[in-house]
């Protein structure tokens, strides 16, 4: 195990040991959280090993990598793992994998139960981004807040939600499909079969997709030159632009319109849920505060009512691409 990937500085007094899991579209990131079974307060992640391996092909591969991968835990601390937790995108219910984007191998898997089985401990299986609002609720950026949603821009669109201090999963565990919202109902059909949903337009997909229409239109020379090519031009193109002379303007025009995109959901969310903060995640979040600060602009200037309304704060996620890992260990607990 390289040393980029491990950590072993076991605490002096040692806690209860969960272990979370995030399986992404190409990754599976597992780490160990040493916790303190009699507080519930964790002021920040004691991070006691990690993991990252490629992500599984079904099911069945998904039990076999984690069971493996506890194994590999449990010999390199000399201890055993008391509970695993596993965030995973898709529509997940009672720990039932009902279908993955990332994974389409899994449909309607029992994943929890089979964990549970070949492990012989509680499991807990829940969305990603469920579990990655959870993790920075407790040591990320909405420490103290109680009704917040969380948004992942990344490849898709990924939504959560704490309400009155509870992760709020629905009836069936299905909520926070937030990127399925139907915001354009004259838009172009996703590839799900949905017309318009918000995901198409405020996503990393989304913003490669604007990108390349405004190269198209000849507004953004220096996108093409970063690129190669129109056809070539996607989101991680547009943060490139923000740190180059030539193109950082092309890049603020990019970013006006898509902030805009985004915000519609936004407010769909507010209007609904009023919480207390809004959380930005996924991988766009490394755009950093040239998004977020058009984000909240957008949303606090087309708020219906806004100046009746109390202001909620837009601000970036803190804990990275462990998010959802940590707070799958910390459901776990």
């Amino acid at each position: 195990m390289s040393s980029s990937e491990s950590e072993t500085a076991l605490s002096a007094t040692p806690g209860m040991l969960c272990a979370g899991f995030d399986i992404g579209g190409t990754k599976t990131l597992g780490l160990v959280l040493d916790l303190d079974p009699s507080n519930d307060s964790v002021s920040e992640p004691r991070v006691v090993a990690r993991q990252k391996v490629p992500r599984p092909r079904s099911g069945d591969e998904s039990v076999e990598q984690i069971r493996d991968l506890i194994a590999g835990f449990e010999t390199e601390l000399g201890r055993r793992i008391d509970r695993v937790g596993v965030g995973i995108a898709g529509a997940i219910g009672d720990g039932w994998v009902k279908f993955s984007p990332n994974i389409p191998e899994i449909v309607d898997f029992p994943l929890a139960d089979r964990l549970a089985a070949a492990l012989d401990r509680p499991v807990v299986v829940e969305n990603d981004a469920a579990t990655a609002v959870w993790a920075e609720s407790i040591f990320g950026a909405a420490v103290g807040i109680k009704n917040l949603s969380y948004v992942a821009l990344g490849t898709g669109l990924g939504a959560a939600f704490i309400l009155d201090g509870r992760l709020y999963t629905g009836a069936h565990g299905l909520a926070g499909e937030a990127g399925h919202m139907v915001v354009n109902s004259d838009g172009d059909t996703h590839h799900t079969g949905v017309q318009g949903p918000w995901e198409m337009r405020a996503s990393g997909t989304g913003l490669g997709v604007l990108a390349r229409s405004m190269a198209s239109d000849g507004k953004t020379p220096g996108l093409i030159a970063l690129a190669g090519t129109i056809d070539t031009i996607r989101g991680e193109h547009v943060l490139e632009a923000l740190h180059d002379d030539e193109a950082k303007s092309e890049a603020h025009a990019v970013l006006d319109i898509f902030a805009n995109d985004v915000s519609v959901g936004m407010l769909n969310l507010i209007y609904v849920l009023d919480p207390e903060r809004i959380v930005l995640g996924g991988g766009l979040v490394e755009i950093g505060e040239p998004l977020r600060e058009r984000v909240e602009t957008a949303v606090s200037s087309t708020m219906l009512g806004g100046a009746f309304r109390p202001n909620v704060p837009v601000v970036l996620a803190q804990l990275g691409s462990d998010a959802g890992a940590l707070g799958a260990a910390l459901l776990a607990r």
